[in-house]
């Protein structure tokens, strides 16, 4: 049973889920989620790594300010948390928006980043690059996020209804977001400031963000230290040229589609998730 706690860091509170035995191993949860999204995942690597699963500034548990949301922040959140817990350096896995916080991690401070692992993302930059009409369609809620005020006021009314619709359409094995998770979750964004702050994680890829990667991208800056790309073989990410796209952003990247899978590749799928993990991990 992972033991849950908070610490104190870069002027907020962060609650964490710790267990298990082994390197360190980080988990970061995407948006509309929290670190329960790593229930399934956390029983199969606990014997081997020292999980840490914390709730990002902003979501479930952890504190949510009026400001900090760029990626650049909140990975320097996850590094002074390492700190905290003693740890000088470990692996990454990331979910959603929790995968962009790592990516900028892995970017900002590589001597602390040991491995990447990038659940069912692109850069965010490549988003932004690619943005058609048929990614539009796809990503048409990062738009909407984007707008000022207007989600809070219209969401608010049904957080339940507006949750619901990604939970239903992003995923394929639908059953493994078992009742009680969506409850979990619905409540987790219900909580006072709780969808102005995950908004806020939207609002922050631009111009914020996009301005951190372009001047990256400008320095010819990648990600050095050897990185897994896993997606969901049903979902949007999946119609684009995922390995391609990633070779340009990092030296070392292998990965590949987790068939019969949408979005939620944690849930979904934690067993190929656990076991791709547990093989790149170990140089395999």
């Amino acid at each position: 049973m992972a033991e849950s706690s908070v610490v104190s860091v870069n002027g907020v509170k962060l609650h964490y889920l710790i267990e298990g035995t082994g390197a360190p191993l980080v988990l970061l949860h995407g948006w509309p989620e929290t670190s329960h999204c790593w229930r399934k995942l956390i029983p199969l690597l606990a014997h081997e790594f020292t999980l840490v699963a914390p709730d990002l500034r902003g979501y479930g548990r952890s504190d949510k300010p009026a400001t900090g949301y760029d990626k650049r922040t909140m990975a320097s959140d996850i590094l002074l948390l390492l700190r905290e817990l003693g740890l000088q350096r470990a692996a990454l896995v990331g979910h959603d928006r929790g995968a962009r916080v790592a990516h900028r991690l892995a970017l900002d401070h590589p001597e602390a980043v040991e491995a990447l692992v990038l659940l069912d993302i692109v850069p965010t930059r490549e988003v932004w690059e690619r943005m058609d009409a048929t990614l539009a369609v796809g990503f048409w809620h990062w738009l909407f996020h984007l707008q000022r005020d207007l989600p809070e006021q219209l969401v608010s009314k049904d957080v339940a209804g507006y949750l619901g619709f990604f939970f239903e359409r992003w995923t394929t094995n639908r059953g493994a977001l078992e009742p009680d998770a969506i409850e979990h979750y619905v409540k987790a964004f219900s909580a006072p400031g709780a969808l102005r702050a995950g908004f806020d994680d939207y609002r922050a890829a631009f111009p914020t963000d996009a301005e951190h990667d372009d001047a990256d991208a400008r320095d010819g800056k990648r990600v050095e230290c050897p990185v897994l790309v896993l997606w969901g073989a049903d979902g949007l990410v999946g119609t684009l040229p995922v390995l391609d796209i990633w070779g340009r952003y990092a030296t070392s990247v292998r990965g590949a589609p987790i068939d019969q899978c949408g979005h939620f590749l944690p849930e979904e799928a934690p067993e190929r998730v656990a076991g791709a993990i547990r093989v790149f991990l170990s140089g395999g």
